[in-house]
């Protein structure tokens, strides 16, 4: 039986959690920046309605949950990404696709849970059911 949809839903929403990832190094990077949090710092210090203390206290922890999230996002969704790719390797050749379908519903619930990735996980729930409920075709046997 050939297995192509649930390996192309699959490899979707592995692309997707590997978006997730890509905006996660950028989290992290950006707020690592020193010249991009002293920048934020004097414009917002510019504004005549805003103190200079709570700048400076708001953009404190705005970068320490800022590099948080951003690893966050990095490990789970390259938890995703990995899931996904061992289930293509399993669907691969009809090789054990009920245990393909349970790691990517797995893959799927955790990933939009944590990653608030609906997308992905919409892709990888729709592979994961299809692996579990499409059934091999029965062998023609002839007697005679």
């Amino acid at each position: 039986m050939r297995r192509t949809a649930e390996i192309v839903l699959s490899v979707i929403g592995a692309l997707i959690y590997g978006f997730f990832a890509f905006i996660g190094v950028s989290m992290v990077w950006l707020f690592n920046q020193e010249t991009f949090w002293d920048q934020t710092s004097e414009e917002l210090k510019q504004q005549p309605d805003i103190n200079s203390g709570d700048v400076e206290v708001a953009l404190e922890a705005l970068q320490g949950s800022g590099q948080g999230s951003g690893w966050f996002l990095i490990i789970a969704s390259v938890i995703a990404v990995i899931m996904g790719i061992v289930a293509i390797i399993l669907v691969k050749g009809n090789k054990k696709p009920k245990a393909a379908g349970i790691i990517l519903i797995v893959a799927a619930v955790l990933g939009s849970l944590t990653v608030l990735g609906i997308f992905g996980g919409i892709f990888l729930l729709i592979a994961g059911i299809m692996c579990l409920a499409r059934k091999a075709p029965p062998a023609n046997t002839v007697t005679e």
